[in-house]
């Protein structure tokens, strides 16, 4: 088996399908004041960085990365648009992709990562929290509701 982490284009076509297969998922669990995810367009436009995992060369999952340098704060990496495809769930693809996110963000020094997730997802809570985050109140424009959760992670650098 073959697996591969490769930056590129929100908008190229095995993205574009892994964010519409997301948004499938997720837009009839939860309230749309209460879905955040980023829309390809704006993926570019927020020059997110955009990873496409592959396993024999056929698209198995996507995240990306968005720096927030501000002055007078402290700069973090949030996490944007993770996703596994089913079927290849349970193979560590997600925690590779967190991995391929965290060393971004340590190539921009920045050492905290965070992320916003619904509170139906939890085999993606349980991976967030297995490598790492811990739940944090909101933060940016995100609220605490009912379908909401806040996480964070310290990145050790070596």
């Amino acid at each position: 088996m073959t697996i591969t982490i490769q930056q590129e284009p929100a908008d190229s076509p095995d993205a574009v399908q892994l964010v519409a297969e997301l948004d499938a998922i997720l837009t009839p669990l939860y309230p749309d004041e209460n879905r955040h995810g980023y829309s390809v367009e704006k993926l570019l436009n927020q020059r997110v960085f955009f990873y496409v995992v592959r396993v024999n060369g056929e698209a198995a999952g996507c995240s990306g990365v968005q720096l927030f340098v501000e002055e007078e704060k402290r700069p973090f990496a949030e996490v944007k648009r993770m996703y596994v495809r089913p079927k290849f769930r349970g193979q560590g693809l997600g925690k590779r992709l967190l991995a391929q996110l965290e060393e971004t963000a340590v190539s921009h020094n920045i050492d905290l990562m965070r992320l916003e997730t619904g509170t139906f997802q939890v085999e993606s809570i349980g991976l967030y929290e297995k490598v790492g985050y811990y739940r944090i109140p909101a933060f940016g424009h995100y609220q605490d509701t009912e379908y909401n959760h806040s996480y964070e992670k310290e990145i050790v650098r070596e």
